[in-house]
């Protein structure tokens, strides 16, 4: 007889158990199914949830191939909910927006036709915001995600559903995206990891193949062997994405044992004053920093040679400009402008008033950005900053005004620490950095220079050796 902990196990160990038929796909999909009916409605990580029969058929099915000899790929058999934002063919497709409730996309998107062919059996969607905009996971159509550690709290966004969906052991690994910290900032609030790629590491559709985005599609798990097992199946080119990365990654030689004495880290707290805090937030962080001068790692606050407000500037300006024409023909429908929130119209009106010349001026201070940065890596091996500027915050509350006293002119303004960071273009890991005093969890952005995946990756794993916040510090909610 098997446990939960051999069904609920994470990614690696439950693909090897599935594939030695030491755990069966169906005992696999039912311990999970039975543990979303228990934990989920009191989180709301999981929506559209796919009949159970139709789902245990085919948990069948990933068993007949395995007696057969056959593996379809590292997911094989194992229970997915794609965030809903990418499209999934045959399960709905509603961005959290009320009138696309009962659209059903013709295909699969590039990354989840990956998973699908690795195996996967999706089960249903993680939830989302509207359209994905903002860091707190809320929308008419399917309501609040809470935080796994106290549900009267915000579980962060947009991949808020993700991230609580595998803090409560829901998911074995989850899918995210990330354009203002929407990998990062539930991952923080979450005790979880996740990895902003490179752009181009990981493809996606888009409607123009060739400006690139400032989002990204990346995966989330509960350890860092986890995370690469999912991005091994994500990565890659494909020729739809034609700015997408052919370089092997080669994820099966990461070097897990890595020694890091000597390493230079720079630590970035508030930027020079220019970010506000909630208290506690940065005296957690300063305390996890601890553990990688016990590695030998010499850390050392600093920042690189630019100035943050252009930074944030500009970045407004390209975010208007990609999400809001992402937005314009829902906009201009007037059956479902509206049902969009004020957030959503916000970004198509100021998009709306840019000139290209605004555009590219804008570009242009992210090109010198990513410079500022790419010479701030000569000096340093990693750059590390904090996830968020406070921690999660009352889940009723749509966002943050203010932070320390000092108001948030925008909804994403409060989320200011991960834009930097965006805007270069580098790869960044969240990882846990521990709990503030009323308990609530916050995380660290480990960024390393462009295309640098493996090196967030080798320190994260050692990091996460010495703290193991995951395993010893789980949601109180888990062990009901």
């Amino acid at each position: 007889m098997t446990s939960d902990s051999d069904v609920l196990s994470d990614a690696v160990a439950l693909s090897t158990a599935i594939r030695d038929r030491r755990v069966s796909c169906v005992e696999v999909m039912t311990a999970t199914l039975d543990r979303i009916d228990r934990l989920n409605p009191s989180v709301n990580a999981i929506i559209a949830l796919r009949p159970r029969d139709e789902l245990m058929a085919e948990a069948r099915a990933r068993d007949d191939d395995i007696a057969r000899g056959l593996s379809r790929g590292a997911l094989h058999g194992l229970p997915q909910a794609i965030k809903d934002l990418e499209p999934v063919k045959g399960i709905p497709t509603s961005m959290g927006f009320a009138p696309l409730r009962d659209f059903m996309s013709p295909i699969d998107g590039i990354m989840v036709k990956r998973m699908r062919g690795a195996g996967a059996i999706f089960i249903g969607r993680t939830n989302t915001p509207e359209f994905g905009l903002g860091s707190h996971t809320y929308n008419k159509l399917h309501g609040r995600t809470r935080n796994a550690y106290d549900q009267t709290r915000s579980a962060g966004g947009s991949s808020g559903g993700a991230a609580v969906a595998l803090a409560l052991r829901m998911l074995p690994v989850a899918d995210g995206s990330d354009n203002g910290g929407s990998l990062r900032n539930p991952a923080g609030w979450n005790n979880i990891f996740a990895l902003r790629p490179s752009f181009g590491r990981v493809p996606s559709n888009t409607r123009d193949a060739w400006l690139p985005s400032m989002g990204v599609l990346g995966p989330m798990a509960r350890s860092v062997p986890d995370l690469a097992h999912l991005l091994s199946v994500q990565t890659g080119y494909d020729p739809r994405a034609p700015l997408s990365i052919e370089e092997n990654l080669d994820l099966a030689q990461i070097n897990l044992n890595r020694d890091f004495r000597g390493t230079r880290i720079a630590w970035s707290s508030d930027m020079g004053g220019y970010l506000p805090f909630e208290d506690g937030v940065l005296d957690t962080c300063r305390a996890a920093l601890k553990t990688f001068e016990d590695m030998g790692c010499i850390v050392e606050e600093a920042n690189p040679d630019f100035s943050i407000d252009a930074v944030w500037r500009a970045w407004l300006t390209l975010r208007a400009w990609q999400a809001g024409t992402g937005l314009l023909e829902v906009y201009k429908n007037p059956s479902m402008r509206p049902h969009m929130k004020a957030e959503a119209v916000f970004e198509v009106e100021a998009g709306s008033k840019l000139t290209a010349y605004d555009i590219s001026a804008a570009s242009m201070v992210r090109t010198q950005w990513y410079e500022a940065v790419r010479r701030f890596f000569e000096t340093y091996d990693y750059w590390i900053l904090p996830t968020a500027q406070l921690f999660p915050f009352d889940v009723d509350l749509d966002w943050p005004r203010e932070i320390a006293g000092r108001k948030m002119t925008t909804y994403h303004e409060w989320m200011k620490v991960v834009l930097p960071v965006t805007m270069s273009g580098c790869p960044a890991l969240a990882a846990p950095a521990g709990f503030g005093v009323r308990g609530l969890p916050i995380g660290l952005q480990i960024v390393a220079p462009n295309h640098g995946e493996r090196d967030c990756l080798e320190l994260g794993h050692a990091y996460d050796r010495r703290t193991n916040w995951v395993k010893t510090r789980q949601p109180e909610l888990s062990n009901r």
